[in-house]
């Protein structure tokens, strides 16, 4: 089999993939609801219900256990990885977003005080709330399973 079929014919990487882009399509209908306006810009942002770092990792971390075994090195490092990622989701980045809302309230303070430092909107919404990461899992769990018994 040559390198363009195998590509093509890995189930782990297609499921992977194809759970993060249905979760990062999943966040504008998903905004939608809850703000009652629709952002296209949610299909490319980083943020929002649900997690696609988490469907990702957790369909790649499934496929893999179900593929080479739950003892397998590969499992290992999907595991451990997934881990990180998922705690890196609602942890540090989470932390940077609140950071970036406690900037923009003192540059727009500032401004309105007539003494700018800056006028550059910084990005809030970078993380996630651990709900959202749960539901990421839970999303890249259920593409895994669809993608296991097709």
């Amino acid at each position: 089999m040559n390198p363009w079929q195998s590509l093509m014919g890995n189930r782990c990487l297609w499921a992977a993939v194809s759970a993060w882009l249905l979760a990062q399509f999943m966040k504008v209908p998903t905004y939608a609801y809850v703000e009652k306006k629709w952002d296209w810009h949610k299909l490319v942002g980083s943020g929002g219900m649900p997690s696609s770092h988490s469907a990702g990792m957790m369909a790649l971390t499934i496929m893999v256990g179900a593929s080479e075994g739950l003892g397998s090195v590969a499992f290992a490092i999907c595991f451990v990885f997934s881990s990180v990622v998922m705690y890196d989701a609602a942890g540090v980045r989470r932390e940077t977003g609140r950071q970036g809302r406690a900037l923009n309230e003192i540059i727009s303070n500032v401004l309105v005080e007539g003494a700018p430092i800056t006028d550059e909107v910084l990005k809030e919404l970078v993380g996630h709330t651990p709900m959202e990461v749960f539901f990421g899992a839970l999303t890249g769990a259920l593409v895994a399973l669809i993608w296991l018994n097709v």
